[in-house]
């Protein structure tokens, strides 16, 4: 098992080369600067499988990508948990999704975030070759960088007797 110092992850994966697809990577620099020694900020390229060395020893998970859903323009914010993405029959472990990887964690007993949130931007060609980000994505990245240090802030903050309030989860 791997001992974390600090408790809540950021994850961004990307890659900076396919333009848009790198927008998770620049929300995370952007916050790495504005968190504390409780909060861990990294980047990665790495899927599927790859991804349960990342997360084990974490109590909290925030992961940052893009996604194309096409029912959303691009630079639409999105908030998903685990539970929104279906388990698929992937052709190889190097393929396999989030639902995957959760269970795996579960059958190898790992420590693993109990609390994960998912913020995905919508974008408009992930597999572009170049470097920086189409008008739509630039625009919105301030907006992606705002969620993610609010919900940072709520998973990091002591519990209080307050009432929760409901938020859409399309910004």
């Amino acid at each position: 098992m791997n001992e974390r110092k600090a408790r809540t992850l950021v994850l961004a994966l990307g890659n900076d080369l396919l333009g848009d697809d790198g927008v998770g990577l620049e929300a995370a620099r952007r916050i790495a600067g504005q968190v504390d020694g409780s909060v861990d900020v990294m980047e990665s390229g790495e899927a599927g499988l790859a991804l349960l060395e990342l997360l084990e020893g974490y109590e909290r998970a925030l992961l940052i990508d893009s996604i194309v859903t096409g029912r959303y323009p691009p630079g639409t914010v999105l908030e998903f948990s685990p539970n929104d993405f279906r388990q698929v029959i992937a052709p190889s472990p190097h393929y396999a999704g989030l639902p995957e990887v959760l269970e795996m964690a579960r059958r190898l007993n790992l420590a693993f975030p109990q609390d994960i949130r998912i913020l995905a931007m919508e974008v408009q060609n992930p597999y572009e070759f170049r470097i920086g980000f189409s008008e739509p994505v630039q625009e919105a990245l301030p907006r992606l960088v705002q969620r993610a240090l609010q919900i940072l802030n709520a998973q990091t903050a002591p519990p209080q007797n307050a009432a929760c309030v409901g938020t859409s989860n399309v910004t």
